[in-house]
């Protein structure tokens, strides 16, 4: 071959080679866009996830349970509307409620939040009302004008019942490292009340909607297990009490240990969701038959007695019970981080556990997806004195103003992932999980103490096991 074939050909696979590596830079910027896009789906993948964490059903479901979750959840996030309006098969809304959905006050059946602007509404945040004495079987005795709950909405030709909003006052202190913090109080403000004025002697208790995962782990906790743990005379000498609450059961006819609610003021799931249906929305089912407006509404009264069969009937109600009875607590998290074994282990010594039993096994005679299972619930589902910066002054059934039940801490570190937000407590002026702890008194105060005087690593230490929970 002659040189100049040689060089010929040369040049001609150089060309091609240059030509290859102009094609490739011309392609790596698609590549690049394919490989950001496969890794923002998995992002969003990832982060779709998280945010339906409460929403899974436990494992185990037979076909037709899981039929029936998939129907309750449905039925958890139906929007009702008044009767005359929208879809028929879901109306009956009112007269006078506060959401339209289960699912608009439990988003992803995760925790409800306070207002975060001003003239906000309440949404998520509803005010319990009473006045002193008791009512029927022992329960809160109703407000004359507004009933046990205030409703800020109500359907075309009944006015609602008034309005509400919140302003916080500041609460300053420090950590033993000499480290600021602020607290906030939260002082509501009730306005455009279409009745009576509320009245020197009315009782007011804010309620956030609470999460719902193991919910159906928790009613299969055995009644002698939850009785095991109190010591509403401190026997023990431990300054941590714990006390059962009884109360009425329309179900049953009988007053029966109370495990659900802020002040574990309902018997069962199939109960508490029948009492949220008419409390919150106005739905009448078997157990709340109405009536739903106390005498001195009579536009609203009115407008009930226009129907006269349950909104909720027997069996949507067991529907949705059957979805709150499902719902899997979410996964441990960050479970190869050191600082949560060190976090766990702060928790026992701080005394938090006294309350919050990391530990409980669920009945076996339960249902057969729920029996015989070992769950973390950190709760003992007793009532305990939380001091008076917590209290409401509202007696319930047995439970006083300062009490209330332990809330379950499973799911705690999924809920911003979930709801977009860290408020805690009952009324949710927690900004997160610090000033949650610091919040403590009463029976709580001395584990309250211990954290606050802790050294800042094993604060965070701390926190950590509780996001991991």
């Amino acid at each position: 071959m002659s040189q100049i074939a040689s060089r010929r050909i040369g040049c001609f696979f150089l060309n091609i080679g240059r030509a290859y590596d102009h094609l490739f830079m011309l392609l790596i910027p698609t590549v690049v866009l394919c490989l950001s896009l496969e890794a923002h789906r998995a992002l969003a993948d990832e982060s779709a996830n998280e945010r339906a964490s409460f929403s899974h059903p436990i494992a185990g479901l037979s076909a037709e349970e899981e039929a029936q979750f998939s129907h309750g959840a449905a039925i958890f996030r139906q929007q009702w509307s008044a009767a005359g309006a929208g879809d028929p098969t879901f109306a009956g809304l009112g007269p006078t409620f506060d959401a339209p959905a289960c699912a608009a006050c439990h988003v992803r059946a995760g925790r409800g939040r306070p207002p975060v602007r001003q003239g906000e509404a309440l949404g998520s945040l509803l005010i319990r009302l009473s006045i002193p004495g008791q009512g029927e079987h022992g329960a809160p005795r109703p407000h004359p004008a507004y009933g046990d709950q205030l409703q800020g909405r109500a359907i075309d030709g009944v006015p609602p019942e008034g309005r509400v909003f919140v302003e916080y006052s500041g609460k300053s202190g420090r950590y033993a490292d000499g480290s600021a913090y602020r607290l906030r109080r939260p002082v509501y403000v009730f306005y455009r009340l279409a009745f009576l004025q509320l009245g020197d002697s009315a009782m007011r208790s804010p309620r956030i909607a609470p999460a719902l995962p193991g919910a159906g782990l928790l009613e299969a906790i055995a009644e002698s297990d939850i009785l095991a743990r109190a010591d509403p005379e401190d026997v023990d000498g431990d300054g941590i009490s714990g006390r059962p609450n009884h109360v009425w059961d329309p179900l049953s006819g009988t007053r029966r240990l109370g495990r659900f609610g802020w002040k574990a003021n309902q018997a069962g799931l199939h109960q508490q969701a029948a009492a949220a249906a008419f409390g919150d929305m106005g739905l009448t089912s078997a157990l709340h038959p109405g009536p739903v407006c106390p005498p001195v509404q009579r536009a609203c009264r009115e407008a009930a007695a226009a129907t006269s069969t349950p909104e909720l009937s027997g069996e949507r109600l067991e529907a949705l019970t059957a979805y709150l009875r499902y719902l899997a607590p979410p996964a441990r998290r960050q479970l190869d981080n050191p600082a949560i074994g060190h976090g766990e282990k702060l928790f026992e010594l701080a005394g938090c556990a006294a309350c919050h039993a990391p530990r409980a096994r669920t009945d076996t005679g339960a249902l057969p997806a729920l029996a015989g299972r070992d769950i973390a619930p950190y709760s003992d589902l007793l009532l305990h004195d939380m001091g008076e910066g917590l209290a409401d002054g509202r007696p319930d059934f047995d439970a006083n103003g300062r009490e209330w039940r332990t809330p379950p801490l499973w799911g705690l570190g999924a809920i911003e992932a979930v709801n977009g937000h860290v408020f805690l407590l009952h009324d949710g002026r927690a900004r997160g999980i610090a000033e949650a702890i610091l919040w403590h008194g009463g029976e709580a105060e001395a584990a309250k103490e211990s954290f606050r005087t802790m050294a800042a690593a094993q604060r965070r230490h701390l926190l950590a096991f509780l996001r991991s929970l």
